[in-house]
């Protein structure tokens, strides 16, 4: 299951995720998304976790903690929703 996790502090890397979600089961993959142009991070990132019961009691148990000063906000992934329209081109 793939579990999407925002207000993630800036200064977080993957292997601080990876500990918050460990105590709930094992931890496939961690994904911190980051700005395309500058490499900074964006604040929100994805966790799969193999293990739906898991996945979910990790969701129950994170959403509204707190990691750096700032409140997590955990649920399930949605799919990506298609944009309308043509792509701008970027300069």
């Amino acid at each position: 299951m793939e579990i999407f996790v925002s207000n993630i502090p800036f200064a977080a890397k993957p292997e601080d995720i990876r500990q918050l979600f460990e105590p709930y089961g094992a931890v496939g993959r961690v994904n911190l998304i980051t700005d395309r142009e500058t490499g900074r991070p964006r604040g929100f990132g994805f966790v799969e976790m193999p293990n739906a019961s898991e996945a979910q009691a990790a969701i129950e148990g994170l959403n509204g903690t707190q990691l750096g000063g700032r409140t997590l906000t955990v649920n399930e992934a949605r799919q990506r929703e298609e944009r309308g329209g043509p792509r701008r081109q970027r300069w």
